[in-house]
């Protein structure tokens, strides 16, 4: 008899009677070599059920890691987007708080300088006020004189 692995073992007495004792003997080696087919035929199936589990789930786990990858990217650049949208958005703020105080540093020079013009006219307006009293006061004097005068040569 043959083992399973194929090698003859001498410990198995080999019956001497060939009748039908050895057509039953071929027939149990016929079914031993058929159950070890059999069962070498299932492992060699079980490897390769294995070997294809084994490739699917290699090709799965590529595929989750290009996906994961893909939707990291993405979640990155819309982060990013977000962040350099801003950061362009404080630039321009920044340019614009520029513009605006160099505007308001104008205006307050020109404001300085209407102040300034206005106190002249203010001052000026005074003076003027001040003449017209001085005016008055002297036509008043002069009328004043004239009126004595007057009285002086009539009298």
């Amino acid at each position: 008899m043959k083992s399973s692995s194929g090698q003859s073992r001498p410990d198995l007495p080999v019956p001497p009677n060939r009748g039908k004792f050895q057509s039953d003997t071929e027939r149990l080696s016929a079914d031993v070599g058929g159950l070890e087919a059999s069962l070498l035929q299932m492992v060699s199936d079980h490897q390769y059920a294995s070997l294809k589990l084994r490739e699917n789930s290699e090709k799965a786990k590529k595929d989750a890691i290009q996906k994961a990858v893909r939707v990291s990217d993405l979640l990155v650049d819309t982060v990013n987007g977000g962040v350099q949208e801003s950061f362009v958005n404080q630039k321009l703020i920044e340019l614009e708080i520029r513009a605006l105080a160099t505007t308001i540093a104008r205006f307050t020079k020109q404001t300085d300088q209407w102040l300034a013009a206005t106190h002249a006219l203010n001052t000026a307006v005074k003076e003027i006020g001040d003449f017209e009293n001085w005016i008055k006061t002297i036509d008043f004097d002069c009328k004043s004189i004239t009126t004595a005068i007057h009285n002086i040569y009539q009298d």
